[in-house]
């Protein structure tokens, strides 16, 4: 115990001493934030979203809803049969389709206003029935006392009204994740080339003691990388951390534990420093602009959707987007965090098979 100290507290001051380390660990994640944050937070622009409206009567009721949602300047109404919103639904041209029954002046009825919308959208689709639920109440409270005049029956419903960088700021923490655990192996790699590794063979640290304080070292990086974005997204762009601290933490340290093994897998193809750089950037390249940390996977062709199921960051933003800002995604939870494990396994696995001390 007392060597595996003296070694993590070797590589940790090692690691302080690295100039470039530490900037692509620390400082390249908080300046995304600063840029995304920027770029996003600092749009003025007022986001368009295409709504088909079905009316199944002319009531004055239903003509002052079309009048209010026609006034929104956040939404294009298209109105027109069911069958014809519904086609243009399944065609991409509409985020959404409304259908609103003839609404009396029984109000001490119940109206169901159904919403349909494409599953692939669910992130857009939950930011504008936010919003709907708010115009509906409204009117709502406008007609009558009561809170069950309307009954809003979405399948899914986001509470909070989300930015684009909302989105963005867990893909960053996803990112960090991915650099840390791919190129934090190349200290390793580093040690092993300059036949350092080769030479502890005769002394009585263990290679496996230096490998195991690599590895909590990378951890603490992780967490203290999670605090300081999250602390970033929160202090300086308002972004709402919904879930638990102590919850984020724990899909951080799985995503980690991931790419750490994925990174010591690569290395052990690898004959040199050069060599195991390329082979790093040929993995990372693919995953930092196919795994939808950045944009939404709706916005990639349905060929490459394959490829996106595929890569493990996929599953680490779309568990720290729903942990951190409550963004539902297409997988579970459950999905999210099995598959992961599932790469640390494989990629833990091949890592044994092919290591290589010397």
């Amino acid at each position: 115990m007392k060597l595996f100290k003296e070694v993590f507290i070797a590589n940790i001051k090692e690691l302080l001493r690295d100039k470039s380390g530490m900037f692509w660990l620390v400082a390249f994640p908080v300046i995304f934030v600063f840029i995304f944050g920027l770029i996003f937070t600092g749009n003025t622009g007022q986001q368009s979203y295409t709504i088909g409206l079905v009316l199944e009567g002319s009531s004055v009721i239903n003509n002052n809803i079309e009048k209010v949602l026609l006034k929104n300047p956040s939404f294009n109404i298209r109105k027109g049969s069911q069958e014809e919103e519904v086609n243009a639904l399944q065609e991409g041209k509409r985020e959404l389709v409304i259908i609103i029954p003839e609404i009396g002046f029984d109000l001490n009825s119940q109206y169901d206003i159904q919403i349909l919308y494409n599953r692939d959208l669910n992130g857009t689709a939950n930011i504008i029935i936010s919003s709907l639920k708010e115009i509906f109440y409204s009117i709502e409270r406008r007609l009558t006392e009561q809170t069950e005049l309307f009954n809003i029956r979405p399948e899914a419903i986001q509470a909070k009204t989300l930015s684009d960088f909302d989105y963005i700021l867990p893909g960053i923490l996803a990112m960090a994740i991915l650099q840390l655990g791919l190129f934090g192996s190349f200290q390793f790699l580093n040690l092993r080339e300059k036949g350092i590794i080769r030479g502890l063979g005769v002394t009585p640290l263990s290679r496996s003691v230096i490998l195991s304080s690599e590895i909590l070292m990378r951890l603490i990086i992780a967490l203290i990388q999670t605090i300081l974005i999250v602390f970033l997204g929160k202090w300086l762009f308002d972004v709402q951390i919904t879930g638990n601290l102590l919850q984020v933490f724990g899909i951080v340290i799985i995503g980690a534990l991931s790419f750490i093994s994925l990174g010591y897998m690569l290395i052990t193809f690898a004959d040199s420093m050069e060599s195991g750089r390329g082979i790093v950037q040929v993995v990372q390249f693919p995953m930092l602009f196919l795994s939808g940390i950045f944009f939404p996977v709706e916005f990639f062709p349905s060929y490459i959707k394959p490829i996106i199921k595929a890569l493990p960051l996929t599953y680490l933003g779309n568990a720290l987007r729903e942990v951190m800002v409550g963004i539902p995604a297409q997988t579970t939870m459950q999905r999210n965090i099995i598959i992961l494990l599932l790469w640390t396994l494989v990629t833990l696995v091949l890592t044994i098979k092919f290591w290589k001390w010397e």
